[in-house]
């Protein structure tokens, strides 16, 4: 991706020239595109009726650009409200679960599937953790001694929101696989960020929010669920989408919208649908190569601002573009805050997030940076010169 073309991306997305935004791993800015998608679809609703403007068509193209993403076909891709939605629709549907179940994830676990998971273990189940190796990610032979009959599901958080860790999603899939063990990703902080093809990644459930790299718009999820998995799920709530009358009764679909409903924001769906395909336009591996090549460079500047501390896992030559930090005297919800008044927007995140993780490296919250390839190193030098700034100032 050279300049111009970056330059004709920011320049097709009006929150470029308001703001220095480095929190795309909380939601990222979408493009003029995909604001006047969602903005035509209301427009059309407030005319002629909002039934009566559910353009089918647009739920199709949303569909087919989600599948294309992920190296499936549109059957076995549905649409949720949120990443978090999704994943406690598909594992809620895992169950039921039993005394003596064992559910095997990462440390790095997100802290909203482990509010599921939560209610598996009030029944009985056994939540353990994976051992770390030593860079800090998923230790993959760790995994291989933890398996028996008795493990139902492997989850796994992919990146994490709490650092550049990439766990080795691959190679954890080819384990669950060789066993026949199911198999959950939390590819949230990953779509749009780096390829993703569920074929090589053998998961059984993947999912991810609109709103973060892809540059969709809030209020929006992907879901995948492999085809030949899916009679194994349940889905505890039903409508006449899900489980349409089939003329003796309510037969469930066989399609992965076996997880959806009959109400849905079409206007949403009109953005997504234009930011995936922006996405795929682009290509993952272009988008990864500068996302890598520019967190690299943020990542190397900030080491040398005194008080500053990288809080990064996983190999140096394999991150992501997400960067966790702390700056001494500074709280990270504070140290945000104060960045916002000059137009710099970064993230901040605590316990919460990632509990089993932060609790484990002893820690209570941390700023983030989250890179884009809409990011210019012009935008890199200011966002730099402001954490000097405050690092001299020693915190409020």
């Amino acid at each position: 991706m050279n300049l111009a073309e970056v330059e004709r991306l920011r320049g097709a997305t009006p929150g470029c020239a308001s703001v220095i935004h480095f929190n795309h791993a909380g939601a990222s800015l979408p493009s003029q595109a995909t604001l006047d998608a969602i903005l035509g679809q209301l427009q059309r609703e407030a005319l002629g009726g909002p039934m009566e403007a559910a353009d089918q068509n647009i739920q199709a193209r949303a569909r087919a650009a989600a599948a294309a993403l992920l190296n499936t076909v549109p059957e076995a891709m549905a649409f949720a409200s949120s990443g978090s939605a999704a994943w406690g629709m598909a594992f809620n549907a895992l169950g039921p679960w039993q005394s003596g179940d064992r559910i095997l994830i990462g440390r790095h676990e997100w802290g909203g599937n482990l509010a599921c998971i939560a209610r598996a273990v009030g029944a009985g189940a056994q939540l353990e953790v994976i051992p770390c190796d030593k860079s800090g990610a998923v230790s993959v032979t760790a995994l291989e001694q933890m398996i028996d009959p008795r493990v139902k599901l492997i989850a796994l958080t992919w990146l994490p929101a709490n650092s550049g860790l990439i766990n080795p999603a691959e190679a954890i899939g080819a384990v669950a696989r060789q066993h026949g063990i199911p198999y959950f990703i939390d590819a949230g902080q990953a779509l749009g960020q780096l390829p993703c093809d569920v074929e090589a990644l053998n998961c059984d459930v993947l999912k991810g929010a609109g709103r973060k790299f892809l540059r969709g718009p809030r209020g929006t999820a992907l879901l995948y669920i492999r085809p030949a998995f899916m009679q194994r799920l349940e889905p505890t709530q039903l409508d006449v989408l899900s489980a349409p009358w089939d003329g003796e009764g309510f037969a469930l679909r066989n399609d992965a919208r076996r997880f959806e409903t009959s109400e849905v924001s079409v206007a949403l769906l009109a953005g997504l649908a234009n930011a995936l395909e922006e996405c795929n336009g682009l290509g993952l591996s272009v988008i990864r190569k500068r996302i890598d090549s520019l967190s690299r460079y943020v990542r190397e500047r900030l080491k040398t601002i005194p008080g500053l501390t990288l809080h990064t896992l996983g190999p140096a030559d394999h991150q992501s573009g997400l960067i966790a930090f702390t700056l001494r005297g500074w709280g990270s919800v504070e140290l945000k805050l104060r960045l916002a008044q000059s137009g710099i927007n970064i993230g901040a995140n605590g316990v919460a997030y990632t509990p089993l993780d932060m609790q484990a490296r002893g820690l209570e919250s941390i700023a983030r940076i989250a890179v884009s390839y809409l990011n210019t190193e012009e935008e890199i030098e200011v966002l730099l010169g402001s954490l000097r700034e405050l690092a001299g100032d020693g915190g409020v």
